[in-house]
């Protein structure tokens, strides 16, 4: 069978729709590299103000889109995803990309098909970190607790055996890419995430505060609450916290006087607050981590819990061109250490080496990856089917 040279018809899966977060910001990357392609996802709730991404287009869904009180309640229906993704009919299209945090990978494709996935992590409660939701969902004991236990354990058996539909692998980072060869024993490209660095931008006429900055969601895993511990050992430091969350309250009661609490702010306030800051901390382990991208775009170093993602999207002292500091326990005390060390070394690390570091994340260089990977797993599919 002779191959055209680039496929016509182009398929994007993407788990589901719900919000404009990370991995929204890929899908709309992809779909400025393939304009023509038909978006799939298993439902679509996303709000009137956050679908421009999409550009006027209507993602084909699957029977979950007529769930009662899906908006509110979609991760109740999980045991139904599996099958929902099995339903969508990838028949007709030459090409099909999963874009699959969770479950878009498990799409069903033949033999005359090539399967593209940009994996953001395999699914995350199901392996690794399974005990960890357990116990942050304040279920880890108790019948509940079983019957999610058995569910998991189904959910990784599906998850094993769909990743063999799968024809090539892109990862969102080295750690990422580890995770794939870890559970589904599979080989990965990695093609980090997209950063908006245009908007996240060197402000030249601003001078630099005395204050530390950190902006998230506060939920567990963020460890906020450590974040402003670590500065009860740094009482003569100035700390300012951005986000709100499940832990606001935790962490309000661990700030001291020296701690400023700004809650949820647009998105204009948060940037001027990271560019006037002495530096960026991170204590989550993630799987890219964008924030530590968007604040060394700003020029402002970053103070990071040396696992995960952030090893690719930042540079510890030992650097030609340090961008931060690493540490390497997700404790207080070690954060206070790092913060310490950051300011007996701050001047090895300059604005300049910053910016230039999170240029290699911008968005038309995912583009030009992106492409460039998809065209090469292309032309290999076509000469495998010619012989």
């Amino acid at each position: 069978m002779r191959l055209p040279d680039h496929p016509r018809k182009i398929a994007i899966v993407h788990d589901w729709l719900a919000t404009y977060t990370g991995a929204e910001r890929c899908l709309e990357q992809m779909l400025l590299c393939y304009p023509d392609a038909v978006v799939f996802a298993l439902f679509d709730v996303l709000p009137a103000g956050q679908r421009a991404f999409l550009g006027g287009r209507q993602p084909r869904t699957t029977f979950m889109q007529r769930l009662p009180f899906l908006k509110k309640h979609y991760r109740t229906y999980l045991p139904l995803m599996p099958l929902a993704v099995e339903q969508l009919d990838m028949s007709g299209f030459d090409l099909v990309i999963s874009s699959s945090w969770a479950l878009a990978k498990g799409v069903v494709t033949g033999p005359d098909q090539l399967h593209v996935c940009y994996c953001y992590t395999p699914i995350r409660y199901a392996w690794e970190l399974q005990h960890r939701y357990l116990e942050e969902a304040g279920i880890a004991r108790g019948m509940k607790s079983m019957l999610v236990r058995i569910f998991l354990h189904y959910i990784r058996l599906w998850d094993c055996r769909t990743c063999n539909s799968v024809d090539r692998f892109i990862a969102i980072s080295e750690f990422i890419g580890r995770r794939i060869w870890k559970v589904y024993r599979r080989r990965s490209a990695v093609i980090h995430p997209p950063v908006n660095i245009e908007y996240f931008s060197v402000d030249p006429v601003r001078t630099r505060g005395d204050y530390y900055v950190t902006a998230s969601r506060m939920v567990p895993y963020k460890m906020i609450h450590k974040i402003i511990e670590a500065f009860r050992a740094l009482p003569d430091r100035r700390l300012v916290v951005i986000g709100d969350g499940p832990d606001m309250g935790l962490c309000r009661k661990a700030a001291g006087p020296n701690v400023e609490i700004r809650g949820y702010l647009p998105l204009d306030a948060m940037r001027d607050e990271i560019q006037g800051a002495r530096a960026f901390l991170f204590m989550a382990e993630e799987d890219f981590g964008i924030a530590p991208v968007e604040a060394q775009a700003c020029g402002i170093p970053v103070i990071a819990f040396g696992k995960g993602g952030v090893l690719d999207s930042m540079r510890g002292l030992d650097a030609p061109e340090p961008t931060g500091v690493f540490f390497d326990e997700q404790t207080p005390q070690a954060l206070a250490d790092a913060v310490r060390l950051f300011e007996s070394n701050s001047n090895k690390i300059s604005s300049e080496a910053c910016r230039l570091n999170a240029e290699r994340f911008s968005a038309a260089r995912y583009r030009a990856q992106f492409v460039a990977e998809v065209d090469r797993a292309w032309a290999e599919y076509q000469r495998s089917e010619q012989h």
